[in-house]
């Protein structure tokens, strides 16, 4: 099975598929300029391997991306994207460890015998072989899985890891995640973020149920507001910056069409949530995506009232809170369900031989703050310990966050000698506001937190590093 002939058997023929600056690509036309990339890819040495090719796609975001992403699945090649903001050196591991057969890059101009000509007046795309690739893993087992698709995990708090999910699950996993999101042929999606990091549940999902994908490349939020309101969007799907920025823009107003915005990608604030719906009259309803898992948990029932709630698990999975430490409400979610990944690729370890019986342990502590909703409080691996008490640097870095003056923050632990931690931190002030002292901060922060979650220090700083998916990156 390919997912691509899945998506073409759904027959949405006439109906636009994507819609990028003023101009409408039928389903129709879209397959049939997948068809020609494809036809070229093949004529390449990079996919003719006597094992599933990997191929790598970096290309910026828009049609071409979408285009030239689901050639490479048509030949039955495992799609693997390369972002755009990895250096070279972390470019050059990706494409190591992954012991890729080639990567098709967009290019002005290059060696002719190497450039494909993209249709649609797309531009042109190179097509580069990696010289004798060296597998980690066994071709045979990852042949038998019917990849499709691998991609890299945030590595918020550790070494990422190459999640691999076979043509199968791919399938699996959006005809879930669509229960909840009830997206159907005729709907209008803005699109806001970028595909090398949300192409699996979302760009395949909208093609598979026949929806038009607005693509708005500018991040102005004028611009957003205005593309909505001209294509009549149904759905926005974007992060907690582009709600801020859309909550601000002076030409925003009520979108009679919109009927669910989807924030993703980073925690959402009570800030952001509360200028989103009192602009647009419609709140906004926080998920939850986990490349091994999917789209798990939306917050469909408490949007309006609880809207940081992590939310509702989806009804095709099922959950349990394991006990961490001994926490009374807070333990680790585990999820089961249909979707999951395939297999972790480097070191190889296969879903059978990392969960017990199909349970994924997330690494996520959270609590059900409501009968079946839930809310998160922090990572596994960061939780700071004060004197038995267990500090979550995500609760510390929303209260600090929301200080007029700060742009971003980290909370870490530092050592103590008797109560074996206590956290400390970092932060970056907004471009034009002066340094806030650490008696303003403490001060800001007593009504938002226990004493004992207070740093004790933090400093202003240049730059906080961000995972490639937006997320503080912890060391």
């Amino acid at each position: 099975m390919i997912i691509v002939d899945e998506i073409k058997g759904r027959a949405h023929g006439s109906r636009v598929a994507i819609r990028e600056g003023g101009n409408d690509i039928s389903f129709d036309a879209l397959f049939h300029a997948v068809a020609q990339v494809r036809n070229q890819l093949l004529a390449h040495p990079a996919f003719h391997q006597s094992v599933v090719p990997r191929i790598g796609v970096r290309f910026p975001n828009g049609l071409g991306y979408i285009v030239v992403a689901l050639a490479v699945l048509e030949t039955k090649a495992c799609f693997v994207p390369i972002p755009d903001e990895l250096t070279g050196c972390e470019r050059e591991q990706l494409i190591g460890e992954t012991a890729l057969h080639g990567v098709v890059s967009w290019v002005e101009s290059g060696n002719p015998d190497s450039v494909i000509d993209l249709p649609l007046g797309l531009g042109r795309a190179e097509v580069r072989g990696c010289q004798n690739p060296t597998c980690g893993f066994s071709e045979q087992a990852f042949d038998a899985l019917n990849p499709a698709f691998i991609r890299f995990s945030s590595g918020t708090t550790a070494a990422s890891k190459g999640v691999i999910l076979s043509h199968e699950s791919l399938l699996a996993r959006i005809r879930s995640a669509n229960d909840a999101l009830g997206i159907q042929p005729g709907d209008c999606v803005l699109w806001t973020l970028p595909m090398a990091h949300h192409f699996a549940v979302s760009i395949v999902l909208y093609l598979y149920f026949g929806a038009t994908t607005v693509i708005e490349a500018c991040h102005q939020p004028d611009q957003i507001y205005q593309s909505a309101k001209n294509a009549g969007a149904n759905i926005l799907y974007g992060s907690p910056f582009h709600f801020a920025q859309l909550a601000q823009c002076g030409e925003a107003g009520y979108l009679p069409s919109l009927r669910l915005a989807v924030s993703t990608a980073s925690a959402l604030s009570d800030g952001v949530a509360e200028a989103f719906e009192k602009r647009f009259q419609l709140p906004l309803t926080q998920a939850l995506g986990i490349i091994e898992v999917g789209l798990p948990i939306l917050n469909l029932e408490h949007a309006k009232d609880m809207p940081t709630a992590l939310g509702q698990v989806l009804p095709a999975y099922e959950w349990k809170i394991r006990d961490y430490e001994q926490d009374k409400g807070v333990g680790e979610l585990l999820l089961r369900g249909p979707g999951m990944f395939d297999a972790y690729l480097s070191p190889w370890q296969t879903r059978a031989e990392i969960s017990d019986d199909d349970w994924f342990a997330t690494g996520d502590l959270v609590e059900e703050v409501l009968p079946g909703t839930l809310m998160m409080r922090g990572r596994c691996k960061s939780v700071i310990n004060v004197g038995g008490m267990k500090v979550f640097p995500e609760e510390i870095e929303a209260a600090f966050n929301e200080h007029p003056s700060i742009l971003r923050s980290r909370v870490f632990a530092a050592r103590h000698p008797t109560l074996g931690g206590f956290p400390v931190g970092e932060f970056i002030c907004k471009e034009g506001c002066s340094v806030p002292s650490m008696l303003e901060l403490i001060k800001f922060c007593e009504p938002r937190l226990a004493a004992y979650k207070i740093p004790l220090q933090m400093k202003a700083v240049d730059h906080i590093d961000l995972t490639p998916s937006g997320k503080v990156k912890r060391h």
